[in-house]
């Protein structure tokens, strides 16, 4: 627990919706719904005007649709999100080395490391507090300016007491935590504020009289051991009494890459289930890729319709990155499983990363591929390709919030499609609210497109005054005009 609060949590308000209101004139200031929009779907993010009428992440989307007809229901466009994360994570490295992230729109990040650390080493504890909450309010200003959307932040002696921070300035505030203040700040909170306590924890301590931190805190560490077991007993009371000693860590060992879909119907087609699993193979590559990393051992993992689960791996010789190694591993992992009743879910990942790939695995896929063709082989002639797809739809396929462009309109996105035309509102991220126009769904000059940047900034070049990424603040001045103070929850 530190005596000056230089841990900071970043939290982007709302994030997959407000990037689509932010790319969508249109949508702005309105409820906008980001997630699954089939029969099982569920919600991944709603925009604040959503949120009044009781929508929130992880409901089913059926259940939002009827809470807020009028929303905008979109479905999730990861490759702008991942862009808008770039640019905020790179502006967290340029306060500090230490940065830790939790997912694309939030981290922790060590403000006492690196030069900033060291300027901040001379001061005293106001001074570094003011620093600090400076420094907060810059970050905030710039990643408004570079994406045009807000953040809340959370400034305290711990990751836990940051991270709490954040929410409670949520949305679009900054609350500091000064060391001393944990208890006041934690007292009147739900037990549910603290990491690990979720429903049937939050029901056991209720029915032991126990509600809010402040009765955590109160009830003592031999009780609440007795009530839930010696460890979690031991860190919830030391979380309530505000101690928290973990470090940010710059870099966390990824175990796993794997992505997975959940179909609107079940698949009982066995040839779609084998070009589904392709089709993940293929992206589970392009994730392991990104990451720069290779890995040794492919699982799938398939979820019948009566939610049973089963999953299946394969160790190679070696790791690797190749996209036709891990496809037909995968589909030799589907060979064993059983999908006539029905397949709700598919996944492929990849286990046993490393930071390397073997040279010889292409020849190793190729000499592994002849030899079962040479043990199955009598002359015959060659079965079907197994992961082959299904026949292409009569109709094109638009959906909700998809990018697409226009010849003659420009840019645009799809509001919605069927009876064989598509409506389009044509507007771009920088620009007013633009026209909508149905378009018959074949229409040839419609064609998908990449989204657009939100904003026209770019990162300035670096001055040699400035000193490294990372360098922070050159100095300490007076703190900014904050919303510190009790903002409320999301």
């Amino acid at each position: 627990m530190r005596s000056t609060p230089t841990i900071l949590h970043l939290d982007m308000d709302a994030f997959f919706a407000a990037v689509e209101q932010a790319s969508k004139p249109s949508l702005r200031g309105k409820p906008v719904i980001v997630g699954g929009l089939g029969p099982r779907g569920v919600v991944s993010t709603a925009s604040y005007e959503a949120r009044v009428h009781g929508v929130h992440s992880a409901m089913a989307m059926a259940h939002a649709r009827r809470l807020c007809p009028n929303a905008a229901y979109l479905y999730p466009r990861f490759t702008l999100y991942r862009q808008v994360s770039d640019i905020v994570m790179t502006l967290l490295h340029e306060l500090s080395p230490l940065v830790e992230p939790l997912s694309l729109d939030e981290a922790f990040v060590d403000l006492a490391a690196g030069d900033s650390g060291r300027r901040l080493a001379g001061l005293g504890h106001r001074e570094v507090t003011a620093a600090a909450r400076g420094t907060a309010e810059a970050l905030r200003a710039r990643i408004a300016e570079a994406t045009g959307l807000t953040a809340s932040v959370g400034l305290a002696g711990s990751k836990l007491l940051a991270k709490i921070g954040s929410e409670a300035a949520k949305p679009d505030g900054l609350v500091v935590i000064e060391p001393g203040t944990e208890r006041d700040f934690l007292g009147p909170r739900s037990v549910r504020t603290l990491w690990g306590v979720g429903p049937a924890t939050a029901e056991h301590l209720r029915r032991a009289g126990i509600t809010t931190i402040a009765e955590v805190a109160e009830t003592g560490e031999a009780e609440l051991v007795r009530l839930l077991g010696k460890a979690h007993g031991a860190s919830l009371y030391a979380m309530a009494t505000g101690r928290d000693d973990r470090p940010v860590v710059a870099e966390r060992d990824v175990k796993s890459i794997s992505v997975e879909d959940t179909f609107d119907t079940d698949l009982t087609d066995r040839a779609r289930v084998r070009f589904e699993v392709a089709r993940l193979a293929d992206r589970c590559v392009r994730r392991l890729r990104e990451a720069g990393r290779s890995g040794r051992t492919v699982v799938l993992k398939v979820r019948h319709y009566d939610f049973t689960t089963l999953t299946r791996s394969e160790t190679l010789r070696a790791p690797t990155d190749d996209p036709g190694v891990v496809k037909e591993t995968a589909a030799r992992l589907l060979e064993s499983v059983v999908t006539t009743g029905g397949v709700r879910l598919l996944g492929v990942g990849v286990a046993g990363l490393a930071d390397f790939t073997q040279e010889d695995l292409f020849a190793q896929f190729a000499e592994e591929t002849a030899a079962r063709e040479e043990a199955a082989g009598d002359g015959t002639a060659a079965a079907p390709e197994p992961g082959a797809p299904p026949p292409e739809p009569a109709e094109r396929r638009w959906r909700p919030g998809q990018d697409v462009s226009h010849p003659e309109y420009g840019p645009g996105w799809v509001q919605g499609s069927g009876l064989g035309r598509v409506t389009v509102r044509f507007e771009v991220p920088t620009g007013r609210p633009g026209r909508v126009l149905t378009l018959a769904i074949e229409d040839p000059a419609l064609q998908p497109a990449e989204p657009l940047p939100l904003t026209s900034w770019t990162p300035p070049p670096p001055s040699p005054e400035a000193g490294p990424p990372g360098a922070g603040p050159p100095e300490a001045g007076p703190p900014e005009a904050g919303r510190d103070g009790d903002a409320g929850a999301a």
